[in-house]
């Protein structure tokens, strides 16, 4: 229901914003892509008719983080939708800082924490999940199958994909139970 309610409405703030540049009435250019990559960031599908506003989005890059995300939010401020409401702000707010930061893979290596243990340490990874993260699966215009969370972080917790949590919850209670038990001592 709800990803029918987002595709609505942003087809229908794309539908009605004026055209820009075009004969024809249909976006053309990087307009057109801004408004396609904005359309497929909301989405947790990928058909392939995202592949070339993908592809321009993420080709957006520079050598800081923080420039990278400017760059990408001025190019999907081209869509002449992405200003139009405060919820459509948020939204571009949401996937320039969320999309391509917030999979599975990405949390499992950026949110690595060093834990100090007077003579070692050890890493493990976090289970907080970023608030920019938050914000991105929990917009109200995105349909985002947002990745969870297997085990405790301090006995080889990780980030999964969401339809992939049940199976790596059983697995990793199967190896967990299997060093809980060579750790405790032969009777």
């Amino acid at each position: 229901m709800k990803r029918l309610a987002i595709t609505s409405a942003l087809a229908a703030m794309f539908f009605t914003a004026a055209p820009a540049h075009a004969d024809d009435g249909l976006f053309t250019g990087d307009v057109r892509l801004a408004c396609e990559a904005v359309l497929c960031l909301s989405s947790g599908t990928r058909p392939s008719e995202c592949a070339p506003s993908l592809q321009r989005y993420f080709s957006i890059t520079a050598k800081k983080l923080s420039d990278t995300i400017k760059k990408r939010k001025s190019f999907l401020n081209l869509c002449p939708a992405a200003t139009q409401d405060e919820k459509m702000v948020a939204l571009v707010d949401a996937i320039t800082n969320g999309a391509g930061r917030c999979d599975y893979a990405s949390l499992n290596s950026t949110l690595r924490v060093w834990n100090w243990n007077g003579d070692s340490g050890e890493t493990y990874i976090s289970n907080s999940l970023p608030s920019y993260c938050t914000a991105y699966n929990n917009n109200a215009y995105t349909d985002i199958k947002a990745p969870r969370y297997v085990g405790v972080p301090e006995r080889g917790g990780f980030w999964v994909e969401a339809d992939k949590y049940d199976a790596a919850l059983a697995e990793y209670n199967v190896r967990s139970g299997s060093a809980i038990a060579s750790r405790r001592p032969a009777n």
